[in-house]
C-alpha cells in the first residue's frame, strides 16, 4: 500500500500531506501530555512491531503481495491519535531509510495508513468498545479489515485523480488484493489482541475510553 515517487501529481500529494502533518501534529501534543513511564515503552514495542511486520511482505495471489498493516492494533494498545503518530514515524523511518514508500508520497501515505487506519478506523473501534467492552478481540478483527480496505480505497483514489491510472481499473485490481490482505490482517490483529488480553490484559482495558 505504500506508494513510491512519481505516483502522485504535487497538488495530490500536497493535499494529502496537509491533514497528515495536522493528525501528526495534534498526535504530538496528545503525546507530550498522556503518555506517561508505562505507556512509553508500549508505544516503543507496538512500532517496533509493526515497523518489522510491515518489512515481511507475503504472496497473496496472482503474483502479488501483502504486508500487515497494524493500525488497528495500534489503535488498541494506544488509542487512536498515539497509534496515528506510531504508523507516522514508522512510515517516516521506512520512506527515508529504507526506500519503501516515497518521501514526496509520504504524506499520502501517512494519510493512508495513519489518519484512515489508526486515527478515523481506531476512533470508530474505540467508540465501538465503550457500547460493548467484551467485543474487543471482534471489534478489532474487524477494524482491521476496513482499515486496509479503506486505505486502499484511499490509494486507487490519489491514483487515479493524478492520473497515474483509471479508477475503474486500480479500484477493483486493489480491492480485490486487499480484500484477502485484510482478512490477514484480520486474524493477526485478533491473535496479538487475544494474546495481550491474556498476558496484560490491563494494557487493553485502559484504552476503553476514546484517547
Amino acid at each position: 500500500m505504500h506508494i513510491p515517487d512519481g505516483f502522485l501529481t504535487t497538488d495530490v500529494a500536497l493535499a494529502c500531506a496537509v491533514p497528515a502533518a495536522v493528525a501528526v501534529g495534534v498526535g504530538l501534543r496528545k503525546a507530550s501530555t498522556d503518555l506517561d513511564e508505562r505507556r512509553v515503552p508500549l508505544l516503543g514495542v507496538t512500532a517496533a512491531f509493526i515497523f518489522a511486520a510491515q518489512m515481511l511482505n507475503f504472496p497473496v495471489a496472482g503474483g502479488t503481495s501483502g504486508h500487515f498493516l497494524g493500525a488497528a492494533l495500534a489503535a488498541i494498545l494506544l488509542g487512536p491519535w498515539l497509534a496515528c503518530l506510531t504508523l507516522a514515524v514508522v512510515l517516516g523511518v521506512q520512506a527515508f531509510v529504507f526506500a519503501d514508500g516515497g518521501i514526496t508520497a509520504l504524506g499520502a501515505n501517512i494519510l493512508n495508513m495513519g489518519v484512515i487506519g489508526a486515527l478515523l478506523v481506531g476512533g470508530v473501534m474505540h467508540y465501538a468498545r465503550r457500547l460493548a467492552p467484551r467485543a474487543i478481540v471482534p471489534i478489532a478483527a474487524i477494524g482491521a479489515w476496513v482499515a486496509v480496505m479503506l486505505g486502499a480505497t484511499a490509494v486507487s483514489l490519489e491514483l487515479a485523480i493524478s492520473g497515474t491510472v483509471p479508477l475503474h481499473t486500480v479500484l477493483p485490481a486493489m480491492l480485490g488484493t486487499h480484500l484477502l490482505i485484510g482478512i490477514g490482517e484480520a486474524v493477526i490483529t485478533a491473535a496479538a489482541v487475544s494474546a495481550v488480553l491474556t498476558t496484560r490484559p490491563d494494557l487493553v482495558t485502559r484504552r476503553a475510553v476514546l484517547a
